[in-house]
């Protein structure tokens, strides 16, 4: 309530900025004598409303439960204080949970109640104190912006510095989140290699996590060979591949080139949902139609399929990939400057002779990018292949049997309550480092093609 009220004076402070800003100018030189436009004088005294008071209702937010807890220790009881670490933690938290109205363990005694009264009154006073501080910077924010505002100010520039430095901040914030998402990947796995060696880790050919409590314990070697899970990950991607690059390339010529204006915004659009069903809804889908399908199929043929076979996943994941394939041609065939397709066709080639031999060749680093970014999300697909295609971990390059693939291990072995001590469950982070590399490599390869060739066709 305390944002939106923020958001309503912000844009209060707008049309008060604007309107400052139009009445200093001559009713015959207009807003000529403005360095920057209206607006902008608009935009800086919303920003002068509405960024300090949520700077500080952020810094408040971060900082409000460690000053209301360290408070609310003052003043419990002596003995309670003097208790150790983890069973102050524990009253803290039944005070906490009497204030928010959880079930208490045991029961609740009197210094507990008092405790918790006082909790709700530090809380309400905090509120209190926090609604006046930012209403109060909103207001004296926007006046003084207000009072600023002069025909030589230059507000422009005052707005783009601000929305420039919001820019960065954003970009940095997302540069750091992959770097910490890396680096704690990176640190379990170089765990899992002081025990497994990379060598057996990566070349290894038999993959059973499942390590042995006891010495006479039975089917538990805890061998980490890893070669039959990407050899798994890599045939159901090589088949949805085949599936969505010929369908989602013939769509977006199609699309792009054959269809007219009415069906093109008709179907595009249908083609694209394919893109926003849930991959669990696929995962239904293979297990519950395509694979008895193709087991059926294979025992019309005397074929031996199991009931879990990397084709019923490869095939899924293809049919959901074609968006994406579809969808990135789609726009970088349409980005092919027209004038080669007139200048094709008046030296008398076809219309399927223009786009095999001018647009299709302009559009290749692009088409070769999407395609490439489709194979990333083809690797890290998982619901469809835990539903279709099981957990096995099978070397095989018969795409009728069962496999698995680096998504659906890491799941396994994360899966229930695990120690982060031992090998089985330091293997996932091992696999998520290897498909991590993987994707990116995919990456960087798709932005090379698309940099080095892009200004080739323009």
């Amino acid at each position: 309530m305390l944002i939106l009220i923020l958001l309503c004076l912000s844009t209060v402070a707008y049309q008060l900025g604007r309107t400052r800003a139009l009445s200093l100018t001559g009713k015959l030189e207009g807003t000529q004598t403005l360095h920057s436009r209206p607006v902008y004088y608009g935009v800086l005294t919303a920003l002068w409303c509405g960024l300090p008071a949520l700077l500080v209702f952020a810094a408040w937010q971060i900082c409000e439960p460690l000053l209301i807890t360290k408070i609310l220790v003052a003043h419990l009881p002596r003995e309670i204080q003097e208790l150790p670490v983890n069973r102050l933690n524990l009253v803290l938290n039944d005070i906490k949970n009497l204030v928010s109205g959880n079930i208490v363990s045991g029961e609740i005694k009197p210094e507990i109640e008092a405790a918790a009264n006082h909790y709700r009154n530090l809380q309400a006073t905090a509120n209190g104190a926090l609604t006046i501080v930012v209403l109060s910077l909103g207001i004296i924010g926007t006046f003084i912006a207000r009072q600023k505002i002069t025909p030589h100010l230059r507000a422009r520039n005052h707005v783009e510095k601000v929305l420039t430095f919001f820019l960065i901040a954003c970009s940095t914030f997302a540069i750091f989140t992959t770097i910490g998402i890396v680096l704690s990947v990176l640190f379990e796995a170089i765990r899992f290699f002081r025990i497994i060696p990379i060598n057996e880790f990566l070349f290894g050919l038999e993959w059973s996590p499942q390590m042995a409590i006891r010495s006479d314990q039975v089917g538990s070697s805890g061998a980490f060979g890893a070669i039959p899970v990407f050899a798994g990950t890599a045939m159901i991607s090589g088949i949805a591949m085949l599936v969505a690059v010929p369908l989602g390339l013939m769509s977006a010529i199609y699309l792009s080139e054959y269809a007219n204006k009415r069906f093109r915004s008709v179907a595009k659009p249908l083609l694209e949902i394919l893109a926003g069903i849930p991959t669990v809804v696929y995962g239904f889908f293979a297990a519950l139609t395509v694979a008895p399908f193709i087991r059926e199929l294979g025992v019309t043929f005397g074929l031996d399929v199991s009931s879990e076979s990397a084709l019923a996943a490869g095939l899924v994941m293809g049919i959901m990939i074609i968006p994406f394939v579809s969808s990135l041609s789609d726009d970088v065939i349409n980005a092919v400057p027209q004038s080669m397709r007139d200048g094709a066709l008046a030296l008398g080639a076809t219309k399927s002779e223009t786009i095999k031999q001018v647009v299709i060749p302009a559009a290749l680093p692009g088409i070769v990018g999407g395609i490439l970014l489709a194979v990333s999300r083809a690797i890290g697909e998982t619901m469809i292949v835990v539903m279709a295609a099981g957990l096995a971990a099978n070397l095989t390059a018969n795409p009728l049997q069962a496999v698995t693939t680096v998504t659906v291990q890491i799941v396994t072995l994360l899966v229930g309550d695990q120690e982060f001590n031992s090998p089985k469950t330091l293997a996932a982070f091992a696999l998520g480092l290897v498909l991590f590399v993987a994707t990116l490599i995919l990456n960087i390869i798709a932005l090379y093609v698309v940099r080095k060739y892009r200004e080739q066709y323009e």
